[in-house]
């Protein structure tokens, strides 16, 4: 195996993704009320989110083109809206519990589907730079990338649980994480939005 090749996608991987690692530990953060089951979601969620942008950089790689350059800024209407929901309930909930912490063992943490979106939207700008470096690698190389970021994203998973199980951190998390993550997702959906110039802005 090309070690140069190698080295590429991990910095590739690492550098379109490092944003990755604080979401997937607010995420986690949240789970940590569901135990096991909630680990699963968030690390299915994260996967089958990657997977999406990856087989959209795949198949724009062959040239079919499956998403428009100027449909990718919309994508941060995902994160928004997840954002503000997100907000909404943490306001209702608000006086349910004075324990926070419970309060969000209680809500059994983000879904499958819920994480996935978050990781599509977020990532959605790395397909543009995903397919040119894909197109130019030939099938073996974009094999490599392939095998590398799905490796990637194991790593981050685990990185995003050992943050969000520190002591200091899960107590944050718990504490401030149903404030923080509407806050988070809020600001990397207007970041994308921005950014990619959506309804002129």
């Amino acid at each position: 195996m090309d070690l140069g090749l190698l080295g590429q996608a991990v910095g590739m991987f690492a550098v379109t993704n490092i944003d990755d690692i604080l979401i997937l530990a607010l995420f986690f953060g949240q789970a940590a009320g569901a135990g096991r089951a909630g680990v699963v979601r968030v690390v299915a969620g994260q996967y089958l989110g990657f997977l999406a942008i990856l087989a959209a950089s795949v198949v724009g790689a062959l040239g079919a083109g499956l998403l428009p350059e100027s449909a990718i800024p919309y994508l941060g209407l995902l994160p928004l809206l997840l954002g503000v929901r997100a907000g909404r309930k943490a306001w209702r909930e608000r006086h349910d519990d004075s324990d926070d912490g419970e309060q969000l063992g209680r809500a059994g943490g983000p879904g499958v589907m819920q994480v996935a979106a978050v990781t599509l939207a977020n990532g959605g700008d790395n397909i543009g730079v995903y397919v040119p470096v894909f197109a130019v690698s030939g099938t073996g190389g974009m094999a490599v990338f392939v095998a590398v970021f799905l490796v990637g994203v194991a790593v981050w998973c685990a990185a995003g649980r050992f943050f969000a199980t520190r002591s200091v951190i899960a107590k944050a998390l718990s504490r401030w994480g149903h404030v923080l993550l509407p806050v988070v997702l809020i600001g990397i959906g207007a970041l994308i939005l921005i950014e990619g110039g959506a309804f002129g802005l």
